[in-house]
């Protein structure tokens, strides 16, 4: 009956995308010969006969992107990009057929780029409305399927948390089978794991989620075969949620999924709009400040012998060191004979300028030109020593993951109070949550708060 039903809705689909095709054309024909008013217009007829060609290559081309797949968990960026590469191949084709079977007649090369674009719009634009009405549909309880979560532990939470926020895709959960009987209150709990051929045979399941957690994988292949050849989607939920705390993506090269369990969101367009707002945002700030700079510097020179400026070798993305710039506030060889040690409160090392300078954030001034630079970053995780990062990454499990993002002048930790001597533990568990959850909004709040809090006397830097 579900195939059935569902074979009559890809035959609807695919006969209103052809008719939007056919629409499409006609439109693309009036609008180069008729809105743009040429002298020499071109009987329709001669269009007209492409209809039959147009209609066979993208009914062939949507098929082949697998545009009519029940796809309620897919997402609408990657449904408009197939269809923008199917119409594209069908285009592609199209030239093609007109070049070699059409010699005697030239087509208008505007009217098929027109044509294109139409087609690429329309055609998307129909699905949106179509899939927007649908979760319309499902959130009000109809085009509804049914569910079983097999699993338990963080996976299986995960994806009744996400179905039930998400009650637009229309799946609703019977209940779940695990060894426990640990289930959510609102989920109602069907037996163990080797129950699932009892629960198909007595019940209506359209889709199975088998999230399993990471110790019990060996039992993958018997849920699979008391599934057994069953007409049910089946969606296998790895458990990557505690193996790394900077969770990847997934991606297929060729015909095999990749799972990126260490894997950074800063890639492709987000490490350019980083990028770029570091030297927009960076650039901006070294104008402001480069008064306040100047009168450090002199007011240096004046209270203390030694460079105004202190080169330090810190730690940065992907474990690559560079030398931080900050105002100097110890004095010159401060470490000679302790080596690098933490700061601490009434450090005897530091000038009297340097204490204020220290507490008020504004020896980090000189970072801008490690931003401009590009060894640093506005916001990310703050950079260690590197006698510092052996240390914390033998102490601190996943320390050496905040190094998958630039390092910052600013960050979550810091606006959250851990800053300076304090503790290393909740510094990054701050520098994993950003790294986890990045965004330029994100981003753009610390940078906000930094900017509301940031030159306030703290107690924690020494």
């Amino acid at each position: 009956m579900l195939k059935a039903h569902s074979r009559v809705v890809e035959h609807l689909a695919l006969a209103g995308d052809l008719c939007l095709i056919a629409i499409c054309w006609v439109c693309a024909y009036a609008v180069r010969f008729h809105v743009m008013r040429v002298t020499d217009v071109p009987p329709f007829r001669d269009y007209a006969l492409q209809l039959v060609p147009i209609l066979l290559v993208w009914g062939f081309a949507f098929r082949a992107f697998d545009l009519y797949r029940p796809n309620r968990l897919g997402s609408r960026v990657s449904e408009w990009l197939d269809v923008a590469k199917a119409s594209t191949l069908g285009a592609l084709v199209l030239v093609a057929i007109m070049t070699f079977a059409f010699r005697g007649y030239e087509y208008s090369r505007l009217v098929i780029l027109l044509f294109l674009a139409q087609s690429i719009v329309a055609v998307s634009f129909a699905r949106a409305a179509l899939r927007e009405v649908l979760r319309f549909a499902r959130r009000h309880g109809y085009n509804q399927r049914y569910a079983i979560v097999v699993g338990g532990g963080e996976p299986a939470a995960e994806v009744l948390r996400v179905l039930r926020r998400r009650s637009d895709v229309g799946i609703r959960v019977l209940g779940m089978l695990s060894d426990k009987r640990e289930v959510p209150d609102s989920v109602r709990w069907l037996g163990g794991v080797e129950d699932v051929r009892a629960v198909l045979d007595r019940q209506q399941v359209d889709i199975v989620f088998i999230a399993l957690p990471h110790a019990d994988y060996s039992r993958v292949t018997s849920v699979l075969n008391s599934i057994g050849d069953d007409p049910v989607a089946i969606h296998l939920v790895p458990d990557v949620f505690g193996l790394v705390p900077a969770r990847g993506g997934v991606e297929e090269f060729e015909t095999v999924p990749f799972i990126h369990l260490r894997g950074s969101r800063l890639y492709g367009w987000n490490r350019v709009l980083k990028r770029t707002c570091d030297l927009v945002f960076g650039t901006v700030a070294l104008v402001i400040t480069v008064p306040v700079m100047l009168t450090i510097a002199a007011a240096l020179k004046l209270t203390s012998t030694g460079p105004v400026l202190y080169r330090q070798e810190r730690m940065g993305v992907d474990g690559r060191r560079f030398h931080m710039l900050k105002f100097r506030t110890m004095r010159v060889d401060a470490e000679a004979r302790t080596g690098p040690v933490w700061a601490r409160p009434d450090d005897p090392r530091r000038t009297g300028l340097g204490a204020f300078l220290r507490r008020a954030s504004l020896d980090e001034l000189p970072q801008l030109f490690n931003v401009l630079r590009g060894e640093m970053s506005l916001v990310g995780p703050r950079p260690e020593r590197p006698s510092f990062v052996e240390e914390f990454r033998r102490r601190v499990p996943g320390y050496m993951l905040r190094h998958k993002m630039k390092a910052g002048i600013t960050g979550w930790a810091q606006i959250n109070g851990w800053r300076g001597n304090t503790s290393i533990e909740k510094r990054i568990e701050c520098d994993l949550y950003y790294i986890e959850r990045w965004s330029l909004g994100f981003d753009l709040k610390i940078l906000i708060q930094t900017i509301w809090y940031g030159f306030r006397i703290n107690r924690n830097a020494h």
